[in-house]
């Protein structure tokens, strides 16, 4: 993997070589994985699940700007499981215009680009897929949740679609608020599928399968 790109452009307050990510070329034509950390990870953490998920994808991986306590975070938080809520729709745009930069630096503008986050990486590709379907329109969600605690600023997003993997006892993100977040995300046109396990907070081999296996149903449409 390569570290920052070289000097580019900038847009809504981003420049591409100031935000610290990975970038490694899949095979021609596969799709991108652009990979999200959880609290307290890195650009090189979530990277390492794409070769479980897609056979030679690429991956293009960014780090949380937003320090908690010196972790790595995508947004602000007031306590566990409350958001900033407009650090939340403020940080999305900021991902939308470095994917925008970032695909047009690596030539990569025409690939078909998964998000796949885990927690903190998950939440913030939903709210940037809800917000922003033009940058992001397939994610797969290792224990997200609901990001815009209770307020609804999603529009049409009826080109969008989810994959959310929680487990039924997740006190992080709770199966209320991922539940909220399937219905709503639905009722404004995203198609979603749910995969629940037993247990809590994290990945586990089923979580992988399940991704894997839509994975590949998102490659196989066109």
């Amino acid at each position: 993997m390569t570290g920052a790109a070289e000097p580019g452009g900038a847009a809504a307050g981003v420049a591409l070589d100031a935000w610290p990510h990975l970038f490694q070329p899949g095979r021609e034509g596969a799709p991108v994985l652009l990979t999200l950390h959880g609290t307290g990870g890195d650009e090189r953490d979530i990277a390492q699940i794409a070769p479980h998920l897609l056979d030679g994808a690429g991956i293009l991986s960014p780090r949380g700007r937003v320090s908690e306590h010196g972790m790595n975070r995508w947004f602000r938080r007031i306590a566990e499981g409350v958001f900033d809520v407009d650090d939340v729709i403020v940080r999305a745009g900021e991902l939308a215009a470095f994917i925008a930069l970032a695909r047009e630096h690596y030539g990569i503008q025409d690939a078909r680009l998964i998000a796949v986050g885990f927690s903190n990486g998950a939440n913030i590709a939903l709210a940037t897929a809800l917000l922003h379907p033009e940058a992001i329109d397939r994610v797969i969600a290792f224990s997200g949740m609901y990001p815009f605690g209770d307020r609804d600023p999603i529009g049409d997003v009826s080109g969008v679609r989810l994959l959310l993997a929680n487990g039924a006892a997740d006190p992080m993100a709770p199966a209320e608020s991922a539940a909220h977040l399937a219905r709503v995300a639905a009722e404004h046109g995203a198609e979603v599928e749910r995969h629940i396990r037993a247990g809590g907070h994290g990945i586990d081999g089923s979580d992988i399968a399940a991704a894997r296996t839509w994975v590949a149903d998102v490659v196989a449409t066109v």
